[in-house]
C-alpha cells in the first residue's frame, strides 16, 4: 500500500502543479510546454519548495509519454512518406550531424577537457528532441511538407544515435571499432528494421482494419496501444529505443488507413503522458550545477542554437529545400534531448567522462526546450529576412534551384541516371573510406613510425614527425583530388540531364543554368562527403589541418559557385527583357520597338511564351499572372510580401502602363493592374500566385483591348 500511497502522490503532486502552470501559459499566450518544464522545476529536488514529486516515478511515467508520442508521430508518417522523404532527410542528417560532431569536439578541447569527453560532447550536441518537437507542433499545429521533413531529419538521427552509442561505447572500453564490427552493428540495425517492418506490413495493417470493423472503439483503442507498446518492448529488448519501435507501430497502424480514428482515440492519453515527460525533464534541471558550469552551458546552448540551425538549413537546402523551408527546418531542430541525455550517461558510467557533463547535457536540453517553440514560431520571419538580406544573383540561383530539381525528378531518363549515379557515389565513398583510413592509421600509427623514420634517416623526432605527416599528405592527396572530380561527375550526370545540351552545331542556351546547377551539386556533393570525414577524423589530427583542407577546397568551389551564379543572374535578366518586350508587343498587336535577340521576333498570341522559355532554358516556366484591383498584393513592395521568402517563386520582370522593370528589387511596389511574370516550381508559382491575390494572364488576354499593357 506504501508504494501505491507514493505513486498517487508522486501523481497528484504532479499534474496539480502542472495544471496550474499550464493555465498560466496559455494566459500569457505561451507554449504550454513551458508551463510543464516549469512545473518540473518546482517539483524537483532542486527548488526549495514544498512540494516535491517521486522522481523514479516520475521517469517512468514519463517513459509512456515517450512511446505515446512517437506513436502518434507515426499515425501521421505512413512507410509510403518515409520512403519519400528518405532521401532528403537522409543528407541533411549527415551534413548537420557532422558538423555539429565537429563543433562539439572543437568546443571540449577549447575548454580542456580530454579527447573522448570532447568526443561524447560531439555526439550529445548533435542529438535533436523528437519528443519535444513533437510535442510543439502539435501545440503550434505545424503541419505539410516542413513538418514531414522535420520528421525524416529526426529518424535518421536517431538511427545515428543507435550507432554512436555502439561506437562510443566500443571505444570507451578500449576495444576499439573494427571495420567487422561496425558492419556487424550496422548488419543488425538493417536485420531487425527489416524483420519488424516485413512482418508488421503482412500482419498489423489487416489486424487494425478487423478490429475496426468487427470492434467497438475502445476495443480499437485497446488494440492499437497493445500494438504500440509491444513494438516499443521489442526495439528495448533488441537493445534499441523505445521511441524507435513506437515510431514504427503508428507506420504501420496508417497503413491500415484508420490512422485518423486511432489518433482521435489516443490523443486524451497522449497528451496527460507527454505532460509527465515534459515534468520530467523540468526535475532534472539543478540551478546550483547550471551555475558551477555556466560557461560551458551558454556555450553549448549557443552551438545548438545557432550550430543546429544553420547546419540543418544548409542541408536541407542543398538538398532541394527553398530558402524559407530550410530556415524552418533547422530553427525546429535546434535542441538536444533523450538521446543526448542517454549518451551522456552513457559517458559517465563507462567511466569515459567526468561526472560534469551529464548535468550540462540537461541544463542545455532544457534551456534549448524553453526556446524551441519560439523558434518554430520565429522561423518564418526569418527565412523572410534572410532571403531578403542575400544578394540578388544568390536570390535568383537558389529561386530556380527548386525548378531544376523539378526538371530533374521528371526527365525521360531519369531510370539510366540512376545507373550513372550510383557508380559515382560508390567512387566518392571509396575516396571518403581511403582519405579516414590513411588519416587514422597515420595518427594510430604515428609513435612506430616516427621511430623507425628516424633509425633510417638517421634525424631527429620533429623531422621524423614531418617527414610522417609529409608522406601521409602525399598518399591522401589522389583521394582528395578525387572526391572533387566525383563531385563534379555527380554535378555533370544532375544537370546534363535536367538541363539538356542543344543540338550539334546550335547556340548552348542552357549554358549559364546547367553550370550554376553543376556549381550547386558539386559543392553539395563535397560538403556531404567531406563534412562526415573531418568529423570522423578531427580527433586524430593535430591542430586544424582537415579544417585547413576543408575551407581550401570550399573556396575553390565557392569561386565557380559565385561566378556561376553572376553568369545566371545574366541569363535571367536577359530572358525577363524579352518577356516584357513580348508581353507589350502582344498586347499593342506590333513590334514594342527596342532591341532583342533575332530569336525573339514576334512570338505571336498562339504560342505565347513557349518560343521564350525554349531560349531560355533554365529559368523555370515563366507564369504571367496579373493584380487585380483590390489584390491583396496591390499596393505592397516585394519586400513587405516576401514572395520568394515565404513561396519559394520569384519575379522575373513586372510589366505595367509607362515602365516596365526587369528582375525587379525587394523594394518595389506593386500596383494593381500590373502583370507578373513568376519563375520557380510549379508549387512555387501557385503558392505566389495565392499570396498576391492574382490571376493567371493567358495569351487570350494579351489580345483584349481593355487588357493592353504597355
Amino acid at each position: 500500500m506504501h508504494g501505491a500511497h507514493t505513486f498517487l502522490l508522486a501523481l497528484t503532486v504532479v499534474l496539480g502543479v502542472a495544471a496550474v502552470t499550464t493555465v498560466l501559459f496559455q494566459r500569457l499566450r505561451q507554449p504550454v510546454v513551458l508551463g510543464y518544464i516549469l512545473a518540473g522545476l518546482i517539483v524537483g529536488p532542486y527548488v526549495p519548495v514544498p512540494l516535491v514529486a517521486d522522481r523514479e516515478i516520475v521517469q517512468t511515467l514519463s517513459e509512456l509519454g515517450v512511446i505515446l508520442l512517437m506513436f502518434a508521430l507515426g499515425l501521421e508518417f505512413s512507410l509510403r512518406k518515409l520512403v519519400q522523404v528518405g532521401p532528403t532527410a537522409g543528407v541533411t542528417a549527415v551534413v548537420q550531424s557532422s558538423i555539429m560532431v565537429w563543433l562539439g569536439f572543437v568546443a571540449g578541447r577549447a575548454f580542456g577537457w580530454t579527447v573522448l569527453e570532447s568526443v561524447f560532447a560531439g555526439a550529445i550536441v548533435a542529438m535533436s528532441s523528437t519528443t519535444i518537437i513533437a510535442k510543439a507542433f502539435d501545440d503550434l499545429k505545424v503541419r505539410g511538407p516542413l513538418r514531414d521533413l522535420v520528421v525524416g531529419v529526426l529518424l535518421v538521427e536517431d538511427l545515428f544515435a543507435i550507432l554512436f552509442m555502439a561506437v562510443l561505447t566500443a571505444v570507451a572500453t578500449g576495444a576499439g571499432v573494427s571495420p567487422g564490427e561496425l558492419g556487424a552493428t550496422l548488419g543488425r540495425l538493417g536485420a531487425f528494421l527489416a524483420v519488424l517492418l516485413g512482418g508488421g506490413m503482412l500482419l498489423v495493417p489487416r489486424a487494425v482494419r478487423y478490429v475496426r470493423r468487427r470492434g467497438s472503439a475502445e476495443t480499437l483503442l485497446v488494440a492499437s496501444l497493445g500494438l504500440c507498446f509491444g513494438f516499443a518492448w521489442l526495439a528495448l529488448a533488441a537493445g534499441y529505443s523505445v521511441a524507435l519501435g513506437a515510431f514504427i507501430a503508428g507506420s504501420l497502424v496508417a497503413e491500415s488507413g484508420e490512422a485518423h480514428a486511432v489518433e482521435e482515440l489516443i490523443r486524451p492519453v497522449r497528451d496527460l503522458f507527454a505532460a509527465i515527460f515534459f515534468v520530467s525533464v523540468g526535475m532534472l534541471i539543478d540551478p546550483a550545477l547550471v551555475a558551477r558550469h555556466w560557461v560551458a552551458v551558454v556555450v553549448f546552448i549557443g552551438l545548438v542554437v545557432v550550430g543546429k540551425s544553420a547546419a540543418v538549413g544548409l542541408g536541407a537546402f542543398l538538398t532541394g529545400n527553398g530558402v524559407r523551408t530550410s530556415v524552418q527546418t533547422g530553427m525546429s531542430l535546434a535542441q538536444i534531448g533523450e538521446f543526448s541525455f542517454i549518451l551522456a550517461a552513457l559517458g559517465t558510467s563507462l567511466g569515459a567522462t567526468r561526472e560534469f557533463l551529464y548535468p550540462v547535457a540537461v541544463a542545455v536540453s532544457a534551456v534549448t526546450t524553453l526556446t524551441t517553440p519560439w523558434l518554430i514560431q520565429a522561423s518564418g520571419p526569418a527565412a523572410t529576412w534572410i532571403d531578403r538580406k542575400l544578394p540578388s544573383r544568390l536570390q535568383t540561383l537558389l529561386s530556380l534551384y527548386g525548378s531544376w530539381l523539378e526538371q530533374l525528378r521528371s526527365a525521360p531518363d531519369r531510370h539510366t541516371l540512376g545507373t550513372r549515379l550510383r557508380a559515382v557515389i560508390r567512387a566518392l565513398l571509396v575516396d571518403a573510406v581511403a582519405v579516414v583510413g590513411i588519416t587514422i592509421g597515420a595518427s594510430v600509427g604515428a609513435p612506430r613510425a616516427t621511430r623507425r623514420i628516424a633509425e633510417a634517416l638517421g634525424a631527429g623526432p620533429e623531422t621524423a614527425r614531418w617527414t610522417l605527416f609529409a608522406a601521409a599528405t602525399l598518399l591522401a592527396a589522389p583521394f582528395l583530388v578525387g572526391l572533387v572530380r566525383n563531385g563534379r561527375r555527380l554535378g555533370l550526370a544532375l544537370a546534363s540531364t535536367a538541363l539538356p545540351e542543344g543540338a550539334a552545331g546550335r547556340p548552348d542556351l542552357a549554358a549559364a543554368p546547367r553550370r550554376a546547377l553543376l556549381a550547386v551539386v558539386q559543392l553539395a556533393a563535397t560538403l556531404a562527403v567531406l563534412l562526415p570525414v573531418l568529423a570522423v577524423t578531427q580527433p586524430f589530427l593535430p591542430g586544424v589541418p582537415g579544417v585547413a583542407v576543408l575551407l581550401a577546397v570550399l573556396g575553390v568551389l565557392g569561386i565557380g559557385f559565385w561566378r556561376s551564379a553572376a553568369e545566371l543572374q545574366g541569363h535571367v535578366r536577359a530572358g525577363a527583357q524579352v518577356i516584357v518586350e513580348a508581353l507589350a508587343r502582344q498586347a499593342s498587336g506590333g513590334d514594342a520597338g527596342g532591341a532583342h535577340p533575332p530569336e525573339a521576333e514576334a512570338p505571336g498570341p498562339r504560342d505565347g511564351l513557349e518560343r521564350i522559355r525554349a531560349m531560355f532554358p533554365g529559368i523555370g516556366e515563366p507564369t504571367p499572372v496579373r493584380l487585380r484591383e483590390g489584390s491583396p498584393g496591390a499596393g505592397h513592395s516585394l519586400s513587405e510580401l516576401g514572395v520568394r521568402g515565404r513561396t519559394g517563386a520569384t519575379v522575373l520582370a513586372i510589366s505595367r502602363a509607362g515602365a516596365s522593370v526587369m528582375v525587379p528589387t525587394a523594394a518595389e511596389v506593386l500596383r494593381a493592374g500590373d502583370v507578373l511574370v513568376l519563375a520557380g516550381a510549379h508549387e512555387a508559382v501557385d503558392a505566389a500566385r495565392e499570396l498576391l491575390g492574382a490571376e493567371r494572364f493567358s495569351p487570350a488576354h494579351l489580345d483584349a483591348p481593355e487588357d493592353r499593357v504597355g
